[in-house]
């Protein structure tokens, strides 16, 4: 038989498959494992996946103005003429008229882009999501994905694709007692419409651990820790382990991952560059008017790259071009900002600091590169570390809650698994050394918890209360 495990990701999807001797990676995009979790539906409701998504979404929207439409909500009907009730052929007359709302309809999108879709599982108040006129529940919108992955698998595997390990994080994001068990019901069902009818759901940071020990490179027995910080949440476990028999004594998570960082850098290094704190002057009725430039009405926007284009339109564009106007030491930051508006760089942006974040993990400084922006910014790995203090104090107290809840002290611990993404940042290695010292080691940052899913399910692990699983 072959184990199979699906890592359902916020930002990114992997899965894999084990035959009980070896772990392999099934290939969700042509030449990379690695799959951006993203469904795109055009006007016909046909769908894109993946990368293909991405790519499209970013082109079909580059250099296209945004023309807002009010939506009709109503129609009004008022008699203008009684009927004549001595006449039974009269009949009244009345006049019709539409009723709009706010012009709010964007007329001329070519197609919609749905990433983090797994940030709403949890989430009871978000049942529906309206998609050119059509209301699509959120379990819709994360099938096509499912789908892709389940025909990729199927072709990659010799045998019928039976049960499936699917990993989640310890918590969902949400603020709702029961969000894990709605998360886990959506995933069932868009599961059971992607074809995948067999399912067990399974840790992620206990799967990382899985796919460690699985990996031979633990002491015998022991306790070990596991931190996946990935790009959603930050999840960590604590298992004791005799071989390749083990037991969890505690999860625990937090909505804390690599997105979230990206947009601090985004918000401390380019805002300044872009006219935030910038003083806007203009005429009105004769009188100067000088106010700060009302960032924050783009803020969310910029910060959020999959609805950034929306500022492409004559309400936010307008000011800035007064600011360009008004010339100055920023109008080059305001010709900035209309750039990346107009040409729906925002994504672009995003992946610059994504790498250049990456490249600190190794450099001590590096160049923050937007020649789209003609913007080069020296950063450095100590800047970032400002940046980052309230955040490594939650992971510092997250730490200390998951050795709580497993009775453990930090002496306790034998080995300590970095994984996910976000856990290669420096200070993140360095906060770690630092509790931990010595005892702590990187593990397939990216493809750790679908290779520990495969294992699982070729073993047919359950996690339930108890938590024992014997090898």
């Amino acid at each position: 038989m072959t184990g199979v495990g699906i890592d359902f990701g916020t930002s990114n999807s992997a899965a894999a498959c084990y035959d009980g001797e070896r772990v392999v990676l099934i290939k969700l995009e042509s030449d990379d494992a690695i799959m951006p979790t993203a469904t795109h539906l055009d006007r016909q409701l046909q769908t894109s996946t993946g990368q293909a998504a991405v790519d499209l979404y970013i082109e079909e929207n580059r250099d296209r103005i945004v023309e807002l439409t009010p939506e009709l909500i109503a129609t009004s009907a008022m008699v203008t003429a009684e009927a004549n009730p001595d006449d039974p052929l009269s009949e009244a007359e009345v006049t019709s008229a539409n009723v709009y709302g706010q012009p709010w309809v964007d007329r001329g999108m070519p197609g919609r882009l749905f990433r983090g879709i797994k940030r709403l599982l949890g989430n009871p108040a978000i049942k529906r999501l309206l998609v050119f006129d059509h209301p699509f529940r959120v379990v819709a919108l994360v099938t096509p994905v499912l789908l892709r992955i389940r025909q990729t698998i199927e072709r990659a595997i010799p045998d019928q694709l039976d049960d499936v390990h699917f990993g989640h994080p310890v918590d969902f994001e949400g603020h709702d007692d029961h969000r894990n068990e709605l998360a886990f019901e959506r995933l069932r069902e868009a599961c059971s419409y992607a074809g995948i009818h067999r399912l067990s759901f399974f840790p992620e940071p206990v799967a990382a651990t899985l796919s460690y020990l699985h990996d031979k490179k633990a002491p015998d027995g022991g306790r070990v820790l596991t931190l996946d910080f990935g790009g959603g949440t930050l999840d960590l476990s604590v298992v004791e382990f005799a071989g390749v028999s083990f037991k969890v004594l505690s999860t625990a998570g937090m909505s804390l991952g690599g997105d979230h960082i990206d947009q601090l850098i985004f918000r401390e290094l380019l805002f300044p560059l872009l006219g935030k704190g910038e003083i806007w002057k203009r005429v009105k009725d004769g009188r100067l008017i000088e106010n700060e430039f009302p960032f924050d009405e783009f803020a969310d926007k910029l910060l959020n790259w999959t609805v950034t284009y929306t500022l492409n339109q004559n309400r936010y564009r307008s000011k800035v071009a007064d600011c360009i106007r008004q010339g100055g030491d920023g109008a080059e930051k305001f010709e900035r900002l209309d750039d990346l508006i107009t040409h729906n760089y925002s994504y672009v942006v995003f992946q610059a600091i994504k790498d250049a974040k990456a490249r600190l993990s190794t450099e001590d400084e590096t160049v923050l590169d937007i020649p789209e922006l003609d913007v080069s910014i020296t950063f450095t790995r100590a800047r970032l570390e400002s940046m980052m203090q309230s955040m490594l104090a939650d992971i510092n107290r997250i730490i200390d809650r998951v050795l709580e809840l497993a009775a453990c002290e930090v002496s306790d611990i034998d080995v300590v698994i970095r994984t996910g993404g976000s856990s290669q940042i420096a200070s993140v290695r360095r906060l770690l050394e630092d509790r931990f010292p010595g005892r702590v080691t990187e593990h397939d940052p990216f493809t750790s918890v679908a290779a520990g899913l495969a294992i699982a399910s070729y073993h047919g692990y359950q996690f339930e209360s108890g938590y024992s699983f014997a090898g």
